[in-house]
C-alpha cells in the first residue's frame, strides 16, 4: 500500500467534499443569495463587497456563478479530474471569501470559528490547495486512467498489468463513495434540513429584508433624525426582566454574541431603524461597530452618578468621548434620586449634558418621578417613559402597586411586584404624557414579552408616544418594522400632537 498516495488523496477528496456540499446546500436554500454576505463585509475591501451585494444584476450573476463554481471544484477535486485547475479555482474562491471577512481589525465573521488573528479557515484551505497547484503527486483519482498502460498485444494478463487494473479500481474508488457520502448528506438534509449559516456563508437570522414593507419613518429630538422606532439595548445587553425565569438573561447573551449583534444592528439599518437606545455597558461595543462598519447609527446612552464620590458626571463625559449622540438619565436613578429628594444631581447632570452641546433626555419607570421633576422646573429635551397597559396575566393587581417598586424588591407572591410591571399606573402615566411639550420615547412598551407587538405599539402610540423603544432580536426586526408602519397608518384615537 502506498500510504503516502492514500493520504494525498484522502485529503485532496475532504476539501473537495467541503466544496461540493457547500455548493449544493446553497443550491437547495430557497432564494439563497450572496447579498447578505457581501453587504456585511469589512476590511479594507468592504466597497467593493458592499457595492456587487447591493446590485441586483451582479447578483444574478454572481449567485449562480458562486454555486457552480463551488459544485465543479468540489466534484472535480473529490473525483480527481482537472486536479491542477480546479486547485487554482478553489485558491481564488477562497481568498474572496478570506477578503470579505479578513481576521484582522475586529472580523465580523470570527465568533464563528473562534478567536483569529490573520490565519483563519479560508486561508488555510487556500494554502492545503497550493499543494495540487505545484506538486506533481495528485493521489488515486479519475485523471490517472488516462495514464494507465495498456494489455501487451498477445493478450496476456502479466503482473504488470494485473497492477494496472487494480490502479485503475483505485482510481475510480472516489465515485462510489461519493455516493455513500451523498446518500447521506440528502438523508441528513431531508432530517434536519441545510444549515443556512454555513461556512462563507452568512444570512441574517434567516430574515428576508424583502419582506420589508417600507422603511420606518422618521422623527425628530433636538437635532436629530431618528427613527420612530427605536431599538432597545436590553437584549443585547442580556437584561431580560425574565420574571422567574432565571436562565433567560444567560440565554440572551448566549445568543447574542458580537457578531450576532453587528448583524442586529445592519438588519436594522436596513429596515430604517437609525437609533439605538442602550445601558452604558454596551457604549464601547457600540462604538467599535460604527468604527468597523462606519455606521451613522444614532446612540443614545444612559448615564448615571457616581454618588459615593459625588461625581455626577463621569458617565457623560466618558459617553461623550466615545462618541455616542445623545445622553440620557437612566431610568432608575432617576427614579432613586426624586425618592431620595436629590433633585439638584438631575438639575445638574442634565445642564452638563447640554452644555457640552448634546440632547438630554431624562428616564424613568414610575411617572411620579418626572411629575416631581415638573412641578419643580426640570424639565429635559424628551422624557423617556415605560409605557404599557396592564391588561395581561402577569401584571400584579393596581391595588398593590407602590410607586418607586419597579427598581426594588423582587417578591415570589403573585400579588406583588416581581419583575412584571414596568408602567405601574397607566393612566396617570397617559395623563403626564398628553400634557408634555417635548417628544416622549415610550419604552417596555411590551412589558418584557407580556404584550403582543401590535397592541403595545398601538397602545403607545395612540396614547401620545412620539417614539417607542423595543428590544429586538434580529429575527424580530423586519416584523417590528412592519408593524411599526402597519399601526401608524391606521392609528386612530390618538389626541395629543405629534412632538419631533
Amino acid at each position: 500500500m502506498n500510504w503516502k498516495k492514500l493520504v494525498i488523496t484522502v485529503f485532496r477528496m475532504a476539501i473537495g467534499w467541503h466544496f461540493f456540499y457547500e455548493g449544493i446546500s446553497k443550491l437547495f436554500i430557497a432564494d439563497w443569495s450572496a447579498a447578505s454576505y457581501l453587504s456585511h463585509s469589512t476590511g479594507p475591501f468592504a466597497g467593493f463587497y458592499h457595492w456587487m451585494g447591493s446590485s441586483e444584476a451582479l447578483l444574478n450573476v454572481i449567485d449562480p456563478v458562486n454555486i457552480a463554481a463551488l459544485i465543479l471544484i468540489g466534484l472535480a477535486l473529490f473525483l480527481g479530474v482537472f486536479v491542477r485547475l480546479s486547485a487554482v479555482g478553489g485558491v481564488v474562491l477562497l481568498l474572496l471569501y478570506y477578503f470579505a471577512y479578513p481576521p484582522f481589525g475586529g472580523t465580523l465573521a470570527s465568533g464563528t470559528e473562534g478567536n483569529l488573528y490573520i490565519v483563519n479557515r479560508n486561508l488555510l484551505e487556500a494554502l492545503a490547495l497550493l499543494y495540487f497547484v505545484f506538486v506533481t503527486e495528485k493521489g488515486w483519482g479519475v485523471y490517472a486512467l488516462f495514464h494507465s498502460k495498456k494489455e501487451n498485444t498477445e493478450g496476456a494478463i502479466n503482473v504488470e498489468t494485473l497492477n494496472s487494473r487494480r490502479e485503475a479500481l483505485k482510481n475510480l474508488a472516489a465515485i462510489p463513495a461519493l455516493g455513500v457520502l451523498g446518500i447521506g448528506a440528502f438523508r441528513d438534509q431531508k432530517s434536519f434540513g441545510v444549515d443556512t449559516l454555513s461556512g462563507a456563508t452568512i444570512q441574517v437570522g434567516g430574515v428576508d429584508i424583502k419582506e420589508l414593507k417600507k422603511p420606518v419613518p422618521m422623527g425628530k429630538i433636538g437635532p436629530h433624525e431618528i427613527s420612530r422606532l427605536v431599538a432597545g439595548g436590553n437584549l443585547i445587553g442580556g437584561w431580560a426582566h425574565s420574571r422567574d425565569l432565571h436562565y433567560v438573561p444567560s440565554l440572551f447573551r448566549a445568543y447574542n454574541t458580537e457578531r450576532k449583534i453587528f448583524e442586529t444592528l445592519m438588519l436594522l439599518e436596513k429596515t430604517g431603524v437609525n437609533t439605538i437606545n442602550i445601558g452604558f455597558p454596551t457604549n464601547e461595543l457600540m462604538a467599535k461597530y460604527k468604527k468597523l462598519t462606519s455606521s451613522k447609527i444614532k446612540v443614545i446612552t444612559q448615564v448615571h452618578p457616581y454618588m459615593e464620590k459625588n461625581d455626577y458626571f463621569v458617565n457623560i463625559d466618558k459617553a461623550i468621548d466615545l462618541g455616542v449622540d445623545i445622553v440620557q438619565v437612566q431610568g432608575n436613578w432617576c427614579d432613586w434620586l426624586v425618592r431620595d429628594n436629590r433633585l439638584d444631581v438631575i438639575e445638574k447632570m442634565l445642564d452638563r449634558i447640554r452644555t457640552q452641546g448634546y440632547t438630554a433626555g431624562l428616564a424613568s419607570h414610575t411617572v411620579d418621578s418626572l411629575i416631581v421633576c415638573e412641578e419643580n422646573g426640570i424639565v429635559p429635551d424628551y422624557y423617556m417613559k415605560t409605557m404599557h397597559h396592564d391588561n395581561y396575566w402577569s401584571a400584579h393587581p393596581r391595588e398593590n402597586r407602590v410607586p418607586f417598586e419597579v427598581d426594588g424588591k423582587k417578591f415570589d407572591d403573585h400579588n406583588k411586584f416581581h419583575d412584571n410591571c414596568f408602567c405601574l399606573f397607566p393612566d396617570k402615566t397617559v395623563e403626564f404624557v398628553q400634557r408634555a411639550t417635548v417628544p416622549v420615547m415610550g419604552f417596555k412598551v411590551l412589558a418584557a414579552g407580556a404584550i403582543q407587538p401590535e397592541d403595545g405599539f398601538e397602545w403607545a402610540f395612540r396614547n401620545g408616544a412620539d417614539f417607542i423603544c423595543v428590544g429586538m432580536f434580529d429575527f424580530q426586526v423586519v416584523q417590528n418594522a412592519n408593524i411599526t408602519n402597519d399601526v401608524l397608518d391606521k392609528l386612530q384615537g390618538r389626541t395629543r400632537k405629534w412632538f419631533g
